[in-house]
């Protein structure tokens, strides 16, 4: 197996075939997390600021999983993501 060009990767690329609702769904969510980032760096009581974090990181674990799931084409972990 060969590691592509930039030119090849590109070409392999296809933006815009995921579905309407991911990119609606990963849109709002990485506006919350730039707002938590926001809210996390103004806050001075630790306890607040821990739960603000949890917050993101699970926020950020949405995102991840549903990079994974619509990569992949995993429909069962797509429909699990999709009902929270």
């Amino acid at each position: 197996m060969r590691v592509l060009g930039f030119n090849d990767y590109v070409h392999h690329l296809h933006e815009g075939t995921y579905p309407a609702w991911v990119r609606v769904s990963v849109g709002v969510m990485v506006l919350k997390i730039r707002n938590l980032s926001t809210r996390i760096e103004r806050e001075t009581d630790p306890v607040r600021q821990n739960r603000l974090i949890a917050q993101q990181n699970k926020l950020l674990a949405y995102v991840g999983g549903l990079g994974v799931a619509v990569s992949t084409s995993d429909r069962q972990l797509i429909s699990r993501l999709k009902t929270g």
